[in-house]
């Protein structure tokens, strides 16, 4: 598992943060924002979080997979 920090600021950055992840039907996502912790493929959860506030996205893959996913998912990671 890897966890990186993102941001989903806009409406049109979740639509197509979710459309990302939805590619890699194999692989576990996890958005977590304080104590709750939601599927980051579901567009209704992630607007159940507060999306003004950066979140750490859990990435629950295989090592060989991970450079792939994290590519795709460079212009949601902040850099810390």
């Amino acid at each position: 598992m890897k966890t990186v920090r993102i941001s989903l600021n806009s409406i049109d950055k979740v639509k197509s943060f979710v459309n990302e992840l939805v590619k890699f039907s194999d692989v576990d996502f996890d958005l977590v924002s304080g104590r709750y912790v939601i599927d980051a493929k579901s567009i209704m959860g992630i607007f159940s979080l507060d999306l003004s506030k950066p979140i750490d996205l859990n990435i629950h893959a295989d090592a060989n997979r991970m450079d792939e996913i994290l590519s795709a998912l460079t212009p949601y990671i902040i850099a810390e």
